[in-house]
């Protein structure tokens, strides 16, 4: 897994007294929540932060000359600076808020690529990609009689290299892969990946949901021409996003959608649009959510990410460890970068199942296809369970859940 040098050793104890849903009961036992893949749970500092907005700023932004609209605006400008930052932009106007990681893909497909995509050509994506990277691209493919292509995945659960060097070809318009797999916890060569794209020259999208919860992003060292993420599995609240591009690009895109707050001048003739971010904002943003933005990667800053990012590494492997030992489990992806995520099989207990009994000890996990219907299919599979790890969660909660299992194993043997 990716860790940092030299860490020391992370307060998880302290940062577990920061998330008040971690200290509850479920099914009469403490709740070992350990579907953070799928959602993050929200320290009290959000929680405050967005209840304080409502409580006592709540104001629509960029349009009213009162007091609390400054404030709101102020609030809201911040967040975009914050996030900017974090992944290392030069503009805070390169990054657009946008509802989540799926609205941000949506708005490349449809702003930046469809008027670049012709007939017969290619766009490339990944076997292990998740439903939300291939269906917008999927959509936009079939309604001007282009293609999705897919480069294939080992059996380790690694992108075939080869393979997908091989499919780039004249024909390929657009790449766009997870920079980590939700389902399988494989950290993919990214930057290879982009530089055999840039050598064809082809514009590439990275998926970062599920790596930015575990380390610090750099867009500029990527060399990616989009790069996406979702709040919810940040530490932040629902139904917010970002899409980061560089301005130059993101002015030269038409606007995705129409409404208010995005434009210069309307007429029933002509209507004339701003730049980046506005553009790409209309009609009246969550404001709310954009603050939460603000507050869980201010919490993330506080943190010690070398520590956190190696103590999570710690928890996944020891997870890794303990389930081989078992017997009887088959661990899904064995690529020898992994950040986040174990999905393994139960012999003779679907994945449903195990899901069920484990919920039965208070122990939280997913269960199914994870939205990576053709990763299963390639492995001949219907769906795994997994279990995702944050850095608030600890050696003791592995234990639960390895004491889960064996629980399943009984109950089908």
């Amino acid at each position: 897994m990716k860790t940092a040098s030299a860490p020391g050793k992370f307060d998880v104890t302290g940062s577990r007294k920061d998330f008040p849903i971690l200290s509850q009961e479920v099914n009469g036992k403490p709740l070992v929540y350990l579907d953070n893949a799928a959602t993050s749970q929200k320290p009290r500092q959000v929680i405050d932060r967005v209840s304080h907005f409502y409580g006592k700023e709540n104001a629509n932004i960029h349009r009213g000359v009162h007091t609390l609209s400054g404030e709101a605006t102020a609030a809201y400008d911040q967040a975009r600076a914050r996030v900017a930052r974090h992944l290392h932009a030069f503009h805070p106007e390169e990054v657009i808020f946008t509802r989540g990681a799926t609205e941000a893909i949506n708005l490349v497909a449809q702003s930046y690529l469809r008027p670049r995509l012709q007939a017969g050509d290619e766009i490339l994506l990944t076997e292990m990609e998740h439903h939300a990277n291939i269906i917008p691209w999927q959509l936009l493919a079939n309604e001007v009689g282009a293609k999705v292509v897919a480069a294939p995945v080992t059996d380790e659960g690694e992108i075939d290299l080869p393979a997908f060097a091989s499919l780039l070809s004249a024909r390929t318009r657009f790449a766009s892969f997870v920079h980590v797999s939700n389902t399988l916890g494989t950290i993919n060569p990214v930057q290879e990946l982009i530089r055999l794209c840039q050598t064809r020259g082809v514009p590439t999208l990275l998926d970062g949901c599920q790596s930015v919860p575990h380390w610090d992003v750099d867009v500029q060292a990527l060399g990616c021409d989009f790069f996406v993420f979702s709040g919810h599995k940040v530490l932040s609240p629902t139904g917010i996003g970002a899409l980061w591009g560089r301005k130059e690009t993101l002015n030269a895109m038409p606007p995705y959608q129409g409404g208010g707050d995005m434009i210069e001048l309307v007429s029933f003739e002509k209507t004339t649009f701003r730049k980046v971010p506005e553009r790409f904002e209309a009609g009246t943003p969550h404001i709310a959510g954009a603050i939460g933005l603000d507050a869980g990667f201010a919490y993330l800053e506080g943190l010690d990410r070398k520590a956190a990012t190696a103590h999570e590494s710690d928890l996944l492997e020891n997870a890794r460890e303990q389930l081989e030992a078992l017997g009887g489990i088959r661990l899904l992806g064995h690529a020898p970068e992994r950040a986040g995520a174990v999905s393994f099989l139960v012999e003779g207990a679907h994945p449903h199942d195990v899901g069920t009994i484990l919920d039965t000890e208070g122990i939280a996990i997913r269960v199914g296809h994870h939205c990576t219907q053709p990763l299963m299919r390639r492995f001949k599979i219907v769906g795994t369970a997994r279990a995702s790890f944050a850095f608030y969660n600890t050696h003791q909660e592995v234990d639960a859940l390895v004491a889960g299992v064996q629980k399943v194993q009984r109950y089908f043997n």
